[in-house]
């Protein structure tokens, strides 16, 4: 309807721009250097590069030089995941890709890796990561194909739910293996740390903290060990990812990862508040909806549920049609709304439609109201649709 006013409720898929980023990126679109430039012009450039690493280190609490910056979270992925490694100038081979059957497309999808060389690592229905079936595929893994790699989000994009990831690096270092962790949806959600975590490789994306799109990076532990590059040509990134440098989307990724630790915990508690309120309203007007993930660790502005009888993109369409953005699951399918591959390694049937409510800082109680003044409405006409079958 024209004129209604809409509610944003998909900071899962993307945060809105912070005005502090958009500023950040005006101030360096004026800036005319090539970062590689070693004039007056070129080093302005390379100092916000130069600023925009460290900040993007101490999201993570790691090293500035282990910093490589790429296009996003997926290029950032298909860096790291691939068979070909080098420790110095030594060249290190992985046999085989680990994942578990929650991860996110740009993970599962498995990178460089050929398709019979990515395995699957199951996950329990409560949407864990099974611990005791990746001690089993890693026991049985091959040493003499290369190393294991085995790749683990810390926070899955639909359900919210937190993964062991220090549980998974324990199992990892058994068998001398390389562990890489997803912390794209966690980022400015959770504390990280990549010595906490005990990860050779941590990927995060500057969208979902309220940066730009098109800004990613690979945080390493050090900078003996690193794959192969994908993209090859100037040396840019010390080798690591040619290309000139997108100079005003990583000052805006920096801008975006400094306000990601301001007030982390109190941001936080509030938005958990909001989202316990939403959820306990929701099951009071559907007293058959099923919340996927509550009860346990999760992210503290996700909801993930389901209401048996709505297809997920009815809801996701009845939902916009009521002002009400919200996602079906991964935003990163090219526009498809289909059977969500989380749920189905949960062990629920594909048939089964998930819709996640994702909320952010600026998220107000009017907001969520609106919102479950349409989930009342939806959930009635549900309701009549499933009596009259």
């Amino acid at each position: 309807m024209p004129g209604r006013l809409r509610t944003y409720l998909d900071w899962n898929a993307t945060a809105p721009l912070l005005a502090a980023a958009r500023e950040a990126m005006v101030t360096a679109l004026d800036l005319s250097g090539n970062p590689s430039s070693v004039h007056g012009e070129g080093r302005a450039a390379r100092a916000v590069i130069d600023g925009a690493r460290r900040d993007v280190a101490a999201l993570v609490e790691a090293d500035a030089a282990h910093v490589t910056f790429a296009s996003g979270a997926t290029e950032a992925a298909n860096m790291v995941l691939t068979p070909e490694f080098r420790m110095g100038r030594t060249p290190l081979k992985v046999g085989k890709l680990y994942v578990s059957g929650i991860e996110h497309p740009a993970v599962r999808e498995g990178g460089r890796f050929e398709k019979e060389q990515v395995v699957e690592i199951p996950v329990t229905h409560a949407g864990m990561v099974d611990l005791a079936a990746l001690e089993a595929l890693l026991e049985a893994h091959d040493a003499a194909s290369g190393l294991p790699m085995v790749a683990v989000m810390l926070a899955n994009n639909e359900t919210g739910i937190i993964q062991p990831v220090r549980a998974v690096a324990e199992i990892v270092r058994k068998r001398g293996g390389l562990f890489v962790v997803d912390a794209v949806q966690a980022a400015g959600r959770l504390p990280l740390s990549i010595g906490e975590f005990d990860a050779d490789f941590m990927i995060l994306s500057a969208h979902k903290l309220g940066g730009p799109k098109g800004g990613g990076a690979l945080v390493s532990r050090g900078e003996v060990l690193m794959p192969k590059p994908l993209i090859r040509g100037g040396g840019q990134e010390k080798g690591h990812r040619s290309g000139t440098e997108n100079v005003a989307a990583l000052a805006g990724f920096a801008a975006a990862a400094r306000a990601a630790q301001d007030e982390l915990a109190a941001r936080n508690e509030r938005i958990a508040t909001l989202r316990d309120r939403m959820e306990e309203r929701m099951a009071a007007l559907a007293p058959d909806l099923i919340i996927h993930g509550r009860g346990m660790a999760r992210l503290s502005n996700t909801t993930f549920f389901s209401l048996p009888g709505l297809k997920s993109e009815t809801g996701q369409i009845a939902f916009d049609l009521e002002g009400i953005a919200l996602s079906a699951g991964s935003a990163c399918s090219s526009g498809k709304v289909g059977a969500s591959h989380v749920l189905t390694a949960m062990g629920f049937d594909a048939a089964l439609g998930g819709l996640r409510v994702s909320l952010g800082p600026t998220t107000a109680e009017g907001d969520v109201e609106q919102f479950l003044e349409a989930f009342a409405r939806i959930a009635a006409r549900r309701r009549q649709g499933v009596a009259a079958a």
